[in-house]
């Protein structure tokens, strides 16, 4: 019964991340954080940061990686089902509905404007999530440096994000280890 009640919880809470939460899966992370950690104590800072970078360097939405990778954490295999189908609920049912009256209304000049001001919303929702993450993640200068290369290779295009990733994760194997030296 205990199980069942947590299974539940998680579902409600990833129903409500999943269905309130605009701008997609980096706008969802600092809402996730903050429901894992500073209300339901589910991780802490640095479980929740493993979490996101894990789930950044899965195939798939990272919203959903990071629900499923919480939910595994929290209650096993039931409890990412419980979170991952929590995440999807709303929004599959908001897309059906919006998918079925969008047409007739997408040239009026008040949905333009709001989908305007959605957008200005989430590059902020994104910007939280990035202020948040950087903390954690970058304590010394050569993460710091890490971040800045890996950031100009990203927003430059100059590798494939995934390459970035391997190249970032190889390159602090590498430095641990002349370190330890």
């Amino acid at each position: 019964m205990r199980k069942l009640r947590l299974l539940w919880r998680l579902y409600i809470v990833f129903l409500k991340i999943g269905g309130f939460t605009v701008g997609g899966g980096y706008a969802m992370i600092p809402v996730i954080r903050r429901e894992a950690v500073d209300i339901h104590g589910w991780a802490s800072d640095e479980e929740m940061t493993n979490i996101i970078t894990l789930s950044q360097s899965m195939p798939g939405a990272i919203g959903i990686n990071a629900a499923a990778a919480l939910g595994t954490k929290v209650a096993g295999p039931l409890g990412a089902l419980a979170c991952a189908l929590g995440m999807v609920t709303l929004p599959l049912l908001f897309v059906l509905l919006v998918a079925m009256v969008f047409e007739r209304f997408r040239d009026l000049e008040a949905v333009r404007f709001a989908f305007f001001g959605i957008r200005a919303a989430v590059a902020a929702m994104i910007f939280y999530a990035v202020a948040k993450l950087f903390r954690p993640s970058v304590r010394d200068y050569f993460q710091g440096a890490l971040f800045a290369v890996a950031g100009l290779l990203i927003v430059f295009d100059v590798l494939r994000v995934q390459f970035v990733l391997l190249a970032c994760a190889v390159v602090a194997i590498a430095v641990s280890m002349l370190r330890k030296a």
